[in-house]
């Protein structure tokens, strides 16, 4: 018997499908619902970012690299210009094998290792789609060999830039300073975006302490880019802002001057005009060739310059230190004066030494057997030490160093270069934290005529000076005559006067001053003997001399050691610090000639070329026939 089969219940299956097609339906709609609250979201309160990212994906920024601005001297002579060069630019993104595509490159055009070395470390910090220089500066015959063989290197192309150039060469390289490529440490201290088109910034000097002014603002072009990211076309364009060009109170020709008067001797020259504190030349010889450091110096180059004796990298206007010597007596004869320590009346009487009470120790003057009757304006005119050694012990160390100080001396001026070092004035504190022994009264004797601790840089010297041509009034040392921008009007720098220096009787600036002018116009003047009487002009001075090693005195040696006898970096420096014209002074000057006695000649030579505007090397005459004759039978000079 067949077993009986249940028949379905098919109202039962209708109500369960229908509860699950109901449950789908539900999900489906909270599924539209979540997308559609999704689809809000991104469309309306997410629109701006994803626009951007849109547009970042066709569109691109590419920034544009500011115009550096130029500088001038105070007569509008370019000093500082940017030049046009060809250069060998590499697209990464278009070359398939770098290592070989730059040996290629290097049979026809020389690279060198710094060259190699500079373009790897950018290839690292740039876009694969930006072009990395490879070699700047391009001969004629270099950019024909490229363009001759394009079809072989599609990823390099030639372009032309505006790069750096000193048309004086290293007659303002220490001014000026230079321009060099970017390193890691300046990286973390620019503003990434002002230079991201940028791959040079200031080094030194001027191009260093006024760089944000000279660089600019970097500008924009948006270009439009293929699905591969390749830039298609140019859309729109911001011109980037060119930097401001800069007129600096340096005089080139005067600066060329000084550096033929130098004549290759080492040493630091600093003129400065009185009435307002503007720098009109600062030498440092030896110097360099700003030029080599533009596009990237060799090595070799540039050991040749750190390891070099003369050291023609250093900065010795600014940074070189030097004993004040005897150029420090007027300003302690002037605060003697003030104080009462001295009249212009009194005397001593110079036997050639001076000797402290309950000492052995004997203080030689320069002169063997002294100078007989002495006052302060004799003392001044032919630099006796006794006279000074005495008066700094009676006046005391803190009241020269307060002197001192009034002047400028032991501090930094403010220039506007960023270089200086302060120079030294020593106290018994300052000899207590330094040296870590205690100040002696023979310290102070020292003192008395610039030598033992105390240092200077000729800056300092130069202002000093100035100062004093001024009868007080110590103005801040500039470099940074005026600027303009692009399109606007000049602006000129306006003089700060940092302090003056007062006396209770101005005679006593006369005293000192007329003393000084003695020591140039007459015949027992430690200058006259290069200035005389017939000069054309007014000048006022104090002469010094800078021992570089301790001398020994005996009873039988002469009023000077014999220098010439000497090696030469053991030779005495030679300084004179001036001003002209005395009543109604143009310039402040001062010079020091490392181990050789030529400050003063040096000086005259500075002189006659700005005040006489004479040539310090005269010009070659012309050569007549009848010379030429003449030539077998007479020496020629």
């Amino acid at each position: 018997m067949l077993k009986r089969i249940p028949l379905k219940n098919h109202l039962q299956e209708i109500q369960l499908i229908s509860r699950r097609a109901i449950l789908a339906l539900i999900l489906m709609i909270i599924c539209v619902i979540l997308l559609i609250i999704r689809l809000a979201y991104l469309q309306l309160a997410q629109h701006d970012l994803y626009i951007t990212l849109s547009k970042k994906n066709w569109l691109d920024l590419v920034p544009l690299e500011p115009t550096r601005g130029l500088i001038y001297d105070r007569n509008g002579l370019l000093i500082a210009e940017n030049i046009p060069v060809f250069s060998l630019d590499i697209i990464p993104y278009k070359v398939t094998n770098m290592p070989q595509t730059l040996s290629e490159i290097a049979k026809l055009v020389p690279l060198t290792d710094i060259e190699l070395s500079q373009f790897q470390k950018q290839l690292k910090q740039h876009r694969r789609f930006d072009e990395i220089p490879l070699k700047m500066r391009l001969s004629e015959i270099e950019v024909a060999r490229i363009s001759e063989n394009q079809y072989r290197f599609p990823g390099a192309v030639v372009k032309a830039r505006l790069i750096r150039h000193y048309p004086y060469g290293g007659t303002l390289s220490h001014v000026l300073g230079y321009v060099g490529r970017i390193n890691v440490q300046e990286l973390n201290e620019i503003d990434p975006i002002n230079y991201s088109a940028t791959n040079y910034i200031g080094k030194l000097g001027i191009e260093k302490y006024y760089e944000e002014e000279l660089h600019g603002k970097v500008g924009y072009e948006q270009a439009e880019n293929d699905a591969s990211g390749e830039p298609l076309r140019i859309l729109n364009q911001i011109m980037p802002t060119p930097g401001e060009s800069l007129y600096l109170t340096i005089d080139v020709n005067l600066q060329i001057a000084i550096e033929q008067a130098m004549d290759g001797h080492r040493g630091a020259v600093v003129a400065i005009q009185p009435s307002t504190g503007q720098v009109l030349a600062m030498v440092s010889e030896p110097d360099y060739d700003p030029n080599l450091f533009v596009a990237g110096v060799s090595n070799l180059e540039y050991q040749t310059l750190q390891q070099s004796p003369d050291r023609p990298l250093y900065n010795r206007a600014l940074r070189g230190v030097y004993p004040l010597a005897s150029t420090i007596k007027p300003f302690i004869a002037l605060q003697g004066l003030n104080l009462g320590a001295v009249s212009p009346e009194d005397t001593i009487y110079d036997p050639g030494w001076y000797q402290l009470e309950n000492s052995e120790h004997i203080f030689h003057d320069w002169r063997h057997f002294g100078h007989g009757v002495v006052n302060i304006s004799k003392a001044i005119t032919e630099s006796c030490d006794t006279f000074f050694f005495g008066l700094a012990y009676k006046i005391g160390i803190k009241q020269i160093d307060d002197i001192l100080h009034q002047f400028g001396f032991g501090e930094l001026t403010g220039i506007d270069s960023g270089e200086e070092l302060p120079g030294i004035v020593a106290s018994p504190a300052w000899k207590k934290r330094v040296k870590g022994v205690n100040w002696y009264p023979g310290d102070t004797v020292n003192s008395g005529i610039g030598q033992g601790f105390m240092q200077a840089t000729p800056l300092q010297l130069a202002v000093g000076i100035a100062t004093i041509a001024t009868r007080g009034q110590h103005y801040t040392p500039y470099l940074l005559l005026g600027e303009q921008e692009p399109g606007k009007h000049y602006n000129q720098e306006s003089p700060v006067l940092a302090n003056k220096v007062d006396v209770e009787n101005k005679n006593d600036w006369n005293i000192v001053i007329k003393a000084m002018q003695n020591v140039i116009e007459a015949p027992n003047g430690t200058a006259f003997v290069y200035f005389g009487k017939d000069v054309g002009y007014t000048v006022a001075g104090k002469t010094g001399t800078a021992q570089v090693r301790a001398k020994k005195h005996t009873p039988n040696e002469g009023d000077h050691e014999n220098q010439d006898n000497m090696p030469e970096r053991l030779r005495d420096h030679s300084l004179l610090i001036t001003f002209a014209p005395v009543d109604k002074p143009r310039i402040a000057l001062a010079v020091v000639v490392e181990n050789a006695n030529l400050a003063k000649a040096v000086t005259r030579k500075i002189l006659d070329a700005y005040i006489l505007h004479k040539p310090v090397v005269p010009p070659t005459p012309a050569v007549t026939t009848a010379d030429k004759k003449g030539k077998d039978t007479h020496d020629v000079h």
